[in-house]
């Protein structure tokens, strides 16, 4: 995220110097402080009232933002502590619903602080948190710039091989490198090189449709690989927490693994019809791409470790939930990273995670998980689900138009935001919530559909398709100034409204196949 940031966003100013307080801060403080001076609705706790506006600041800040979502974090979770610990006691029953508080209690700013910072002690945010260190490793020892350039060897470098060997590259780093950034940001300079190969102005047809590639493809495959994305990560933990079992890496898989391939196809021949390339065969790639990996030289011991320890991950990753093994991804993770860390066998040296860790993310995804426990312990999660439930009449609905709906609302609530991460987290659990709302009343959202509907909705919030800083890693390659974000939106806009119509024709006849609808 803050990768991305860095790509169009100017010199930070110092704090304590003068300078205007951001509108977009000045109005999610007055969406905060209208929400609080609003009488508590009926059914909802006072604590409940406030972590609603605490949700609506988050909104307003995350989209507008006009601070850097690390600040914002630290923002909500000094007004959790404050707004929460300042409220009576809350008695939930076991499906989070409000029965009563006691005024004469107060909840306390120290359990209010423990309800704040809840998400570090998930392991969806320990399994983020041993992602990122994992990318580390592979950017540390460049393991991942020898795979890319390996696949770019093997599959060509003619204009529209190298498109194909985008895909390829994409693929098989998402597999390895559980964090887009940081796979988009190994893979744009080996394709910086390509271009400047190729000996072509950076604003022809052939680099846009690369680096336009670059970004869409990663997006495409954020959705079949669930430890390829924070915000999948983050919907499993959702998942684990308030449905009490999650969808296993093998059957993420399956289930979005054929919409990854379809749109790997639209995307590649929507590229060629935006931007077809001045020329087929342009001199100098192959020869870019040979030197490159002659440079790197024999594989060293440290790639080898690293390699065969990333491949064991995998084989876990995709063997859990009961198909070969009970071991969680978490504890798989943990182990893995446990061996590149150890002196002697391991690939990386503590300090230098520490150099390279994203650790605003970190902290991110952990405030991210404790808004949407908050929300839920609070009674808000579940007075706000049903609320949407009954304004949107979904109660009687099947689970195909709960999903047609709620995933459109997503698509569009995505122009919105620059982070996935914050998205899942403001929206996933209350939409699980709604889901066991509407279960009570409607037989066909058995506990199966809900964890399906709440996998299906977590493929959506992938869709980062339209607008460059709709995805940090559409900002990294649009730092590159080789395309605009009208020709993003060129492609983008027809790969949303092919996948939305897809993940619908996949509603319809491939999920309900394997019981997730």
């Amino acid at each position: 995220m803050t990768t991305a940031h860095a790509a169009q966003a100017p010199a930070p100013t110092p704090p304590g110097s003068k300078s205007p307080i951001p509108i977009g801060l000045l109005a999610a403080l007055a969406a905060l402080l209208l929400v609080l001076a609003l009488p508590t609705p009926e059914g909802l706790s006072t604590a409940g009232h406030r972590m609603l506006a605490v949700l609506l600041f988050a909104v307003v800040v995350w989209v507008s933002e006009s601070v850097s979502y690390e600040v914002s974090c630290i923002g909500i979770v000094a007004l959790i502590a404050l707004l929460v610990g300042f409220s009576p006691q809350v008695k939930l029953d076991a499906a989070k619903a409000f029965i009563a508080q006691d005024p004469a209690q107060l909840i306390t700013t120290s359990k209010a602080m423990g309800m704040a910072l809840a998400g570090f002690a998930s392991p969806a945010w320990a399994l983020v948190a041993g992602a990122t260190f994992l990318a580390a490793a592979m950017s540390h020892t460049g393991l991942d710039r020898r795979i890319a350039l390996l696949i770019l060897n093997i599959v060509g470098t003619s204009t529209r091989r190298i498109l194909l060997g985008v895909i390829a590259v994409t693929i098989v780093l998402s597999l390895l490198v559980p964090s887009a950034t940081a796979r988009v940001a190994c893979i744009v300079p080996i394709m910086s090189g390509i271009v400047a190969a190729y000996g072509v102005d950076k604003r022809s047809r052939i680099a846009v449709g690369i680096f336009i590639m670059v970004a869409q493809a990663t997006s495409v495959w954020n959705v079949a690989i669930q430890t390829a994305a924070a915000q999948n990560l983050l919907t499993i933990g959702f998942m684990q927490t308030h449905i009490g079992q999650q969808v296993s890496w093998f059957d993420w898989l399956i289930a979005g693994g054929p919409w990854s391939i379809a749109m790997s196809v639209v995307l590649y021949f929507t590229v060629l019809k935006f931007m077809p390339p001045e020329a087929d065969e342009i001199p100098g790639g192959k020869q870019a791409i040979a030197h490159e990996l002659q440079a790197l030289g024999p594989m060293p011991g440290n790639q080898l470790r690293l390699l065969l320890t990333m491949l064991a991950l995998l084989f876990f990753w995709a063997t859990g939930g009961g198909l070969l093994h009970r071991i969680d991804t978490t504890t798989v993770t943990a182990v893995g990273l446990t061996l590149l860390l150890l002196p002697g066998i391991g690939v990386i040296h503590w300090k230098e995670v520490q150099k390279r860790a994203p650790w605003g993310t970190i902290l991110v995804f952990g405030v991210g998980i404790s808004l949407g426990t908050a929300l839920l312990n609070t009674g808000a999660g579940r007075w706000l689900g049903d609320w949407v439930v009954r304004a949107a009449g979904l109660q009687s609905l099947s689970p195909f138009m709960i999903f047609a709906i709620l995933a459109a609302f997503l698509i569009l609530i995505h122009l919105g935001f620059a982070s996935a991460t914050a998205m899942a987290s403001l929206f996933m659990p209350i939409m699980i919530v709604m889901f066991h709302t509407i279960g009570q009343d409607n037989a066909a959202l058995t506990p199966q559909v809900q964890l399906g509907l709440s996998m299906l909705l977590g493929f959506v919030i992938s869709y980062g398709f339209i607008l460059p800083i709709n995805a940090p890693q559409n900002m990294v390659c649009l730092g590159t100034e080789t395309f605009t974000a009208k020709e993003f939106a060129q492609v983008g806009i027809v790969l949303t409204i092919v996948g939305y119509l897809l993940m619908l024709l996949m509603a319809l006849s491939y999920w309900p196949l394997l019981g997730w609808l």
